[in-house]
């Protein structure tokens, strides 16, 4: 058997695993249904338009401003169905409005006369939008690359606990057996992340917030390669941090750079992400840029060149960090005493060299 078999190999027999596993099923499944939830529930809870009673005259205004406009007979007839509940509000001759117990703003703007509006920044986005959409793309990042990079070191230590790593590598190289851990964990949350994401894109559409679909898509499709490779780079400390120790428990206490690696980038998008200048160095630094940079896309803030080069970068970091999470894991691997110092596995590996 050859590297690239048993990489094939190791990486099958990590998704069936996972796939049989409930706790990840269900997880997946909670994610969903956020998912849905977020994008479908909020246009069907804030209501459909005020309906107004009004007489034939008094329609046209009212209907373009896209309240619900129902005819009636008279003034009185409309005075009557505000009474009755049938409608929110009635226009009557003077004209006036009538409400029941609360002024019906939208209607009273309808009828106002307001002034020419000319917007100098037509493309802005809405407010709420750009706080959401940081919080969105660093929270996908966190919570996937945490939760599956935290499964792979346990993983590890799981197989040096019980001892049958020494089995493991016996029949296929330790190299394969990192490269096929990491490869199950990068298919398993990028498909969690589709998943999740075509259930937002059908919630979205029945939501009817197409224009917001618009301008998500490129950031969206820049979003996966740098997720894929930042889930490398992450994935490779993880797998490193769990074979330096021989007990699960043990874990936390070895995972700590990592853990900061993921949570530091995390805070500083949501809290940076008006900040034009910390979101463009963000954008280019490795642990970073999976969630600044399709963030400055989505907002129009980077150049077209921007995201290659990033990438590019993410790309060099992803390959040295793996190289060396390699190392570190091929030196610490098979020393079950214990718990493995960064420098002792270092050198471990540089004399099996």
């Amino acid at each position: 058997m050859n590297v690239t078999q048993a990489t094939r190999l190791v990486a099958e027999r990590e998704i069936r695993v996972k796939l049989r596993d409930r706790t990840f099923l269900f997880g997946t499944l909670f994610f969903l249904v956020i998912a849905a939830a977020g994008t479908i529930l909020p246009p069907l809870l804030s209501g459909g338009p005020k309906s107004v009673a009004v007489t034939q005259d008094a329609a046209g205004p009212l209907r373009a401003a896209g309240l619900d406009v129902r005819v009636v007979a008279d003034d009185r007839a409309a005075e009557q169905a505000v009474r009755d509940g049938d409608v929110d509000a009635a226009v009557v001759s003077g004209p006036a409005v009538l409400a029941m117990d609360e002024a019906p703003d939208e209607v009273v703007r309808a009828l106002s006369t307001a002034p020419p509006v000319r917007l100098l920044d037509p493309d802005a986005v809405d407010p709420v939008v750009a706080f959401l959409v940081p919080f969105v793309f660093a929270f996908v990042f966190f919570i996937t690359s945490q939760t599956f990079g935290l499964q792979i070191a346990q993983s590890v230590t799981e197989e040096k606990q019980t001892r049958i790593v020494e089995i493991l590598v016996a029949a296929v190289p330790v190299r394969a057996l990192l490269a096929g851990k990491v490869i199950a964990g990068g298919i398993l949350a990028l498909g969690q992340i589709v998943l999740i994401g075509l259930v937002a894109v059908v919630g979205m559409r029945i939501g009817d917030s197409g224009d917001l679909l618009t301008l998500l898509a490129p950031a969206i499709g820049w979003f996966v390669p740098f997720f894929l490779l930042g889930f490398v780079l992450l994935a490779a400390m993880w797998a490193a941090a769990g074979a330096l120790v021989n007990r699960q428990e043990d874990i936390a206490g070895v995972s700590t750079p990592v853990q900061l690696a993921v949570m530091l980038p995390f805070f500083a998008v949501i809290f940076l992400n008006d900040n034009a200048t910390a979101m463009r160095v963000l954008s280019y630094l490795p642990f970073s840029s999976p969630t600044a940079m399709p963030l400055r896309l989505f907002t129009g803030d980077a150049a077209g060149w921007e995201p290659i080069v990033s990438l590019a970068i993410l790309l060099a970091a992803a390959g040295a960090f793996l190289a060396a999470g390699a190392r570190v894991y091929e030196g610490s691997l098979l020393r079950t005493n214990g718990r493995t110092s960064l420098r002792a596995a270092w050198r471990e590996r540089e004399s099996i060299g």
